[in-house]
């Protein structure tokens, strides 16, 4: 559906104001942003380290252990299907606790830290 309206006026006092780069830079280095990003890392590092293993795992056994990925468990679904299965499952996993985590930790101090950025004292304009 089109529009007859014109766009609005795209004028200097439309657009937010910009905290200066000193801003990002104080706020990089607070001691909040800090704890930001080792609640981030705390959570994110050993479960990419742990899913790497697993996927490695999962690749070392297919290699080198056919026999073991070959068992069958129920009917044609052998030892290989459930761990690939698993690979999806342990992805979608990871993918719900990390939105859980970031939902309860890391996306309360991120908007603390943006809202205070924005609200922070800004440079007077010339004139």
């Amino acid at each position: 559906m089109a529009t007859e309206a014109p766009p609005p006026p795209r004028g200097a006092d439309t657009a937010p104001a910009q905290p200066p780069t000193e801003a990002f830079v104080r706020t990089q280095r607070s001691e909040e942003f800090g704890e930001l990003r080792r609640a981030y890392r705390s959570f994110a590092f050993p479960l990419t380290v742990a899913f790497i293993a697993w996927y490695l795992l999962y690749v070392l056994l297919s290699n080198y252990a056919g026999g073991l990925m070959g068992v069958r468990v129920v009917g044609n679904v052998n030892v290989a299907l459930l761990l690939g299965v698993a690979q999806f499952a342990s992805t979608f996993l990871i993918a719900w606790l990390y939105a859980r985590h970031a939902a309860a930790k890391l996306d309360p101090r991120a908007e603390a830290i943006r809202a205070r950025m924005e609200d922070g004292p800004r440079p007077e304009a010339d004139a």
